[in-house]
């Protein structure tokens, strides 16, 4: 029996012409997105590379987030080249999402023969592109290298460790992130600590957002006198008890202060199915980047179980609760901008929410001076 796979017609296929380095003169970097966190680190990666001569940039998106708010307008606020290529790939199960992606971009690999892929964070796309271009023998970056929450329950965690073993070039953060790869066995000459591009983009953007978002005002919000929060991974969102326990919470401590949550695609749909609703919490649409940043450095708590908005509540010097069991930004819980509440108990969790509420953290640089974009592109050009 013969299995045929036919893959979607919305893939784009490589454009004509493409050769290989030598032949052209150019050097080509494939850069594979896929989720609103890679979206923004980029972003300021793109810039960087932008500027040399003699360098092609080609964006794959494999459509991992397809919701508007989750992925086209990032691209348009973010001045972010359109996709050259949209594998539009979603709403599968872990391990059919990977091998899906992984099919699509080896063809893709293949015609345009690149010089590096380059990829960040930890997600499904990530781990895909990592595995395609190192069995096509292709070299990988892996921007956001090194973390670990040593937690291997969460894909995430899979993905990344995965990911760092078969990079030849690993970007890192912090000194953490270089000690976790060092203890795994990873060269030091494949290391390089730049920072965090996440750190650059909320930089580079946080003066636009304020200029052009209306969204404090449609909400009528004032600054400092209102809750962020944003739950969506699997843990909190896939069994009705612990979506409901952190319902509650969030119900609970929004008598005392507005709580705004925007209501990620998959937990509106657990919601929906596990029939739990929201009495005191406003719920929105998910928001663009940024009326996102705007609402973080607004906000006098950011309640999350996201890895990347913990940073952002931290490049704003807010105060934020994560609801899981660890973090992989380990910096910021020791530097007190962060705690992590597992979710338990819910008066307990009340109680610890609107004390965090009132901490200011260290006064340290954590990630870097903004800088670490284009100490990855100039990496990236001269290795």
């Amino acid at each position: 029996m013969h299995l045929l796979i036919r893959f979607p017609e919305n893939i784009n296929r490589a454009k004509p012409g493409y050769t290989n380095k030598n032949e052209r003169g150019m050097m080509k970097i494939v850069t594979v997105i896929g989720a609103r966190p890679q979206f923004v680190k980029a972003s300021g990666v793109s810039r960087a590379l932008s500027k040399y001569n003699g360098v092609e940039e080609i964006i794959i998106h494999t459509g991992q987030h397809f919701d508007q708010n989750m992925s086209d307008i990032f691209f348009s606020e973010l001045d972010l080249k359109a996709p050259d290529y949209h594998l539009g790939i979603h709403g599968l199960s872990h391990g059919a999402l990977t091998g899906r992606m992984m099919e699509q971009i080896e063809i893709l690999l293949k015609e345009i023969k690149p010089d590096v892929v380059n990829v960040y964070g930890d997600t499904d796309s990530t781990l895909a592109a990592a595995l395609a271009a190192a069995k096509l023998h292709i070299p990988v970056a892996h921007v956001e290298a090194g973390l670990r929450s040593f937690n291997r329950m969460m894909p995430e965690e899979i993905n990344r460790v995965m990911t760092d073993h078969i990079s030849d070039l690993l970007f890192t953060p912090t000194d953490t992130a270089d000690q976790n790869l060092k203890a795994e066995g990873i060269a030091d000459d494949k290391i390089f600590q730049v920072g965090d591009v996440m750190y650059d983009a909320s930089l580079y953007y946080a003066e636009k957002a304020h200029a052009t978002s209306v969204l404090m005002q449609k909400l009528n919000l004032k600054p400092k006198e209102f809750y962020l929060a944003t739950i969506h991974r699997p843990q909190n969102t896939d069994t009705p008890d612990a979506l409901r326990l952190i319902c509650n919470v969030l119900d609970e401590v929004a008598k005392n202060v507005k709580v705004i949550l925007p209501v990620h695609p998959r937990t509106r749909i657990k919601m929906q199915e596990f029939g739990i609703s929201l009495k005191n919490v406003i719920g929105i649409e998910p928001v663009g980047y940024l009326d996102m940043i705007e609402l973080e450095s607004q906000s006098a708590l950011i309640i999350t179980d996201s890895g990347g908005v913990q940073k952002e509540a931290y490049f704003h010097r807010v105060p934020c609760v994560t609801l899981r069991s660890e973090t992989e930004w380990v910096e910021l819980v020791e530097h007190h901008w962060n705690i992590v509440l597992s979710p338990s108990e819910e008066i307990d969790m009340v109680s610890a929410i609107h004390h965090q509420a009132g901490v200011i953290g260290d006064n340290v640089q954590l990630y870097g001076s903004g800088k670490a974009s284009e100490k990855v592109a100039e990496v990236l050009i001269n290795k």
